[in-house]
């Protein structure tokens, strides 16, 4: 097949570069910096190469570097943020720590013709997230855009081979970063397309197959899309060789255990429910930080599904984790740890079971096309997502069966609300956090003294970056009027207006 591949330098989004070229039917996959170069010039069917951004400066001593002959090749090279300044510093450019950092949405304006801006407007909205600036080029190069703070905000070169550009053409905030990847692809690689969700499919049914073979597997089943397509992928590859395990932490959605139960009544596949709410609140008693939180978790999760295997014999674990869920957790050499999600790097090291993660090269979006695909029920499908730890980072500070009630009907009355209003299909996720707060005011004529919940709503696609929905202010009067009036201990409730980057989509 035609491939482009992306080099990761230690970006959060380097797996959603191959994403979105996967997304253009072209094959993708990521390499490591250190990837040899007599790899690269063996790959069949290469056309494209993409440098990711990163979190480092170029200047600094542990900075990733490249095999620089990878440039030699004649091979299309996009180098995108930091691959941007690599590649300008390597070939003679001028690259400084820039006055002024550049964070967010930034007003950019082409200023030479270039086959990465066929067809696009002059002026347009980027996201950049840098410090250094490339400041000059040098000959043999020439410019192709700029900001207010960066004079080299594009370039490429005389032959149109290498172009760099340094804002994030792989995210949704950069107003024509699809189409820039779509030139890139088809107008400068020259790349075929031959690569589709149906491959997918099928590759990973004849993967799982030869992994697991005749043993028997188990699965954790929360309700959520990932997981439920992952059930029901392994379940075409082993079929009754595989059991879904519901663990009911005490942390779930109200009546979750009820509606799992419903929600697979026509599957054909064994589904144990575990109530294990004593377990974890024991193992979360006195524990406020959000990455000991995640780990305790990870850890009792593994235990309860080592003793669920010991009684069937199962060898594997089989879990619906995604990418966004393995980059957030640090598992690149060069990229930073978000946050540690309970099925990545909350697993203890000393696991008995054998892992299988069919869906861990997948964004939310492409799960939901699998499900899609499979003949996963809508009403999964369609479901918002939910996290492996529940409502238990849903609670800041520590969690006790009294703030998770709270929680739990805060949480349902935003979603009835929703679904009331017609407006639950049009925010991406929606939830509500109790903050360890509590404020004044005023119930029945006399003072209160009670605790605040925070509502979220945002708008993804693949959940690596988000913007707040733009809900309409008489909803949210609605779902604050119910949250105060049916839950005696809350007196306020605020809504977050924060994007996705600087915040998180969970608060912990």
């Amino acid at each position: 097949m035609t491939q482009i591949i992306v080099i990761d330098l230690g970006s959060q989004l380097s797996h959603l570069i191959a994403r979105r070229v996967r997304e253009l039917n072209v094959f993708s996959e990521v390499y490591p910096n250190t990837v040899p170069y007599d790899t690269v010039k063996k790959m069949k069917g290469l056309k494209g190469i993409i440098l990711s951004g990163g979190p480092s400066s170029i200047y600094e001593d542990s900075s990733p570097e490249i095999d620089y002959r990878i440039l030699k090749l004649g091979i299309p090279v996009l180098g995108i943020c930091y691959g941007h300044q690599l590649i300008a510093r390597h070939v003679g450019g001028e690259v400084e720590g820039g006055a002024k950092k550049e964070y967010g949405i930034t007003d950019y304006y082409i200023a030479r013709d270039s086959p990465l801006f066929h067809e696009l407007p002059r002026e347009q909205k980027v996201w950049m997230n840098h410090g250094d600036i490339v400041r000059n080029m040098p000959e043999g190069f020439h410019i192709t855009g700029r900001t207010e703070n960066s004079p080299v905000a594009s370039f490429e070169n005389d032959s149109g081979t290498i172009f760099g550009v340094q804002f994030h053409t792989e995210v949704t905030h950069t107003d024509h970063g699809f189409q820039m990847m779509n030139n890139f692809i088809y107008r400068v690689c020259k790349a075929e397309s031959d690569w589709n969700m149906d491959n997918f499919v099928d590759e990973k049914i004849k993967e799982i197959k030869k992994r697991i073979g005749k043993e028997k597997a188990i699965i954790g089943l929360s309700g959520g899309v990932d997981s439920s397509t992952c059930a029901a992928l392994v379940t075409k590859a082993i079929g009754k060789n595989l059991t879904a395990i519901f663990i009911d932490t005490g942390f779930m959605r109200l009546d979750e255990p009820d509606e799992i139960r419903s929600a697979v009544s026509s599957w054909d596949l064994e589904l144990k429910i575990i109530d294990s709410k004593k377990v974890f609140f024991e193992g979360l008693k006195g524990v406020s930080d959000p990455e000991e939180k995640r780990k305790i978790i990870g850890e009792l999760f593994i235990r309860e599904f080592e003793r669920e295997a010991r009684e069937i014999d199962a060898k594997y674990l089989v879990q619906g984790t995604i990418y966004p869920d393995i980059i957030e957790s640090g598992s690149t050499d060069n990229s930073s740890t978000i946050k540690s999600h309970h099925n990545v790097g909350g697993l203890p090291e000393d696991m008995d079971l054998l892992l299988c993660e069919p869906l861990r090269d997948l964004y939310k979006d492409e799960v939901r096309q699998v499900a899609k695909n499979i003949g996963v029920p809508f009403n999964l499908i369609r479901r918002h997502p939910f996290p492996g730890p529940g409502l238990a980072i849903r609670i800041i500070g520590e969690c006790t069966p009294e703030r998770v009630s709270i929680v739990q009907k805060a949480n349902y009355i935003l979603h009835d609300e929703l679904v009331n209003n017609n407006y639950y299909d049009e925010t991406w996720q929606a939830f509500a956090v109790l903050l360890p707060i509590n404020t004044v005011g005023v119930q029945g004529d006399a003072r209160s003294y009670k605790q605040v919940i925070a509502l979220r709503m945002v708008d993804s696609v693949d959940a690596m970056t988000a913007n707040f929905t733009k809900v309409p202010h008489n909803l949210l009067e609605k779902i604050s009027t119910r949250i105060t009036n049916e839950i005696p201990h809350i007196g306020r409730v605020v809504f977050d207006i924060t994007n996705k980057p600087p915040g998180t989509i969970e608060w912990e």
